[in-house]
């Protein structure tokens, strides 16, 4: 360790002090945003003291937005494994041009600005029942856009196996196919699922251009309300608002970044 450590050369300290600067760049911003909800004067800064008091103030405000975002990302991360993991397997299994122009076309949602989709699934769908007053309208929207980060994470990892040889392997010992599928596909693809999740429940927590024309005053999500405290210029309240956002979120990050990890191949 000590012969490791004496072989670092500046060009090792030169990489190091550039992570630390981009990683400074990264956070430093979110830090400061932060710090301001939980300052007693935000003009101050410090020198007022910590208080928790607009952490409070947004919960009691806000937790209906809360936890309504936690709802909708949950229920758009089940709606994208139950569409996007078998989309990603049947591209993988039929590959050609048709399957090339399907995945183009799923990734379309992502190209196009959120507000036109947005418009565009009003003028197709507003006028359904009370769909557009409904929660469920701002869910078919966020399935609308992650959905694509669910088929590349999934059908990255289909692409690297060998899914023939190890469903013929299973067929061969008379394992059908939702035996196949749920014991043989799904394990080996495990780690682009929690990715696609990773990045499915992030997107839709933090979505914004989409819910902001999708939503009503009764289906109110967590960014449109962090967007109306800044709005309103309430700083302190916004920052709260951020520092919610960050400790609802992280967890839920780390949690899948550990499953993730158990399911790669140890070396």
């Amino acid at each position: 360790m000590h012969d490791l450590s004496h072989r670092r050369g500046w060009g090792f300290w030169l990489q190091l002090g550039f992570t630390l600067l981009v990683c400074a760049l990264l956070t430093v911003p979110m830090v400061m945003s932060m710090l301001a909800g939980l300052t007693a004067n935000y003009f101050v800064g410090l020198k007022s003291g910590l208080t928790l008091r607009w952490v409070e103030e947004v919960w009691r405000v806000y937790s209906g937005t809360i936890l309504l975002s936690l709802q909708i990302a949950f229920a758009c991360l089940a709606c994208t494994l139950a569409l996007g993991v078998p989309a990603a397997y049947a591209l993988a299994r039929r590959p050609g041009r048709i399957a090339r122009l399907v995945e183009e076309l799923l990734m379309m949602p992502v190209a196009i600005p959120g507000l036109a989709t947005a418009l565009a699934l009003i003028v197709t769908y507003g006028g359904v029942g009370d769909l557009r007053s409904s929660w469920l309208f701002i869910l078919i929207g966020h399935v609308l856009f992650t959905l694509p980060f669910m088929v590349r994470a999934v059908l990255a990892v289909m692409g690297s196996i060998d899914l023939t040889t190890l469903e013929e392997g299973a067929a061969s010992l008379g394992a059908g196919f939702l035996r196949r599928f749920a014991t043989v596909v799904l394990p080996n693809c495990r780690s682009g699922i929690l990715a696609g999740s990773l990045m499915v429940l992030t997107l839709s927590v933090g979505e914004f251009n989409l819910t902001w024309l999708l939503h009503t005053p009764l289906t109110k999500t967590l960014p449109v309300g962090l967007a109306d405290s800044y709005a309103s210029l309430r700083i302190e309240i916004g920052s709260a608002y951020t520092l919610v956002f960050f400790l609802m979120i992280v967890p839920s990050l780390i949690l899948m970044q550990g499953l993730s990890r158990r399911g790669r191949p140890s070396v």
